[in-house]
């Protein structure tokens, strides 16, 4: 048995919950939040059978793309800020990042 825990953009996560509605998969959802941006996340806990992860990996490729998005970095922490003009810096975006660990035990009450 594999525990799958999935950390998508929450603008995927609604799209990646039905997904895996769709394919007979539960997940618990966790509201997290990403360092790099301070944006809203979404993880997924997914409990599964060795044989089921490629599968789940399947559906969260398809529900979680990578795409651009415009950021105005933050003012600097040192330094003067007299000549600092925050222009917006084009990064990478959703996607999803997958941890796939072992579960040596796993009871349902």
């Amino acid at each position: 048995m594999k525990l799958i825990v999935a950390i998508v953009q929450d603008k995927d996560s609604n799209r990646l919950s039905g997904g895996l509605v769709k394919a007979n998969f539960r997940a618990t959802k966790l509201a997290s939040t990403g360092g790099f941006l301070r944006a809203g996340n979404t993880t997924f806990m997914i409990g599964v059978d060795d044989s089921q992860v490629e599968a789940v990996m399947n559906v969260i490729r398809s529900s979680c793309k990578v795409r651009e998005q415009l950021v105005t970095p933050v003012t600097p922490m040192s330094g003067t800020t007299d000549s600092y003009l925050p222009l917006p810096v084009e990064v990478q975006v959703g996607g999803a990042t997958v941890f796939v660990l072992p579960v040596d035990r796993f009871e349902h009450f």
